[in-house]
């Protein structure tokens, strides 16, 4: 699934309002996926998980970090992100069910913060981009 010119420039556009929140949609995003998902949880047993927890906001602003190389590099999401792609697959040993539902998270959260942008075309474009940048993540499981 590749992304249009179009939805590449929203993903563009909405990324530069996005980056200025980075840390807070992190957290905020990993509260989501931990309260709305449990099961998530068992990754991170040496954290403390509770809301706004410094290794919370340590470990969102890593996620977000990564999505934005993912925009940095929209025309080859899969070299930008192949090591943590190996390493949540090889060392970690994520489940890959868990990419979708943190992506699920992540496009909650944005549509909260930026209710303005975000348009139905702007969720087609973010839900289409997710979407690949999860299925690269998941590529060394297959």
């Amino acid at each position: 699934m590749s992304l249009t010119k179009t939805e590449r420039a929203i993903i563009v556009s909405m990324w530069g309002k996005i980056s200025t929140q980075a840390d807070a949609i992190g957290t905020e995003t990993l509260e989501r996926l931990f309260l709305s998902h449990p099961q998530t949880k068992t990754y991170f047993p040496h954290f403390d998980l509770h809301a706004g927890s410094a290794q919370l906001r340590a470990h969102g602003s890593k996620v977000v970090a990564a999505v934005g190389d993912a925009v940095k590099s929209i025309d080859n999401i899969a070299g930008a992100l192949a090591r943590l792609s190996e390493l949540h697959a090889y060392i970690l040993r994520v489940d890959p069910v868990n990419f979708k539902l943190l992506s699920h998270c992540l496009l909650v959260t944005v549509a909260a913060r930026f209710p303005a942008d975000f348009t139905a075309e702007a969720h087609a474009a973010w839900d289409k981009f997710l979407s690949v940048v999860s299925s690269v993540l998941t590529e060394k499981y297959r």
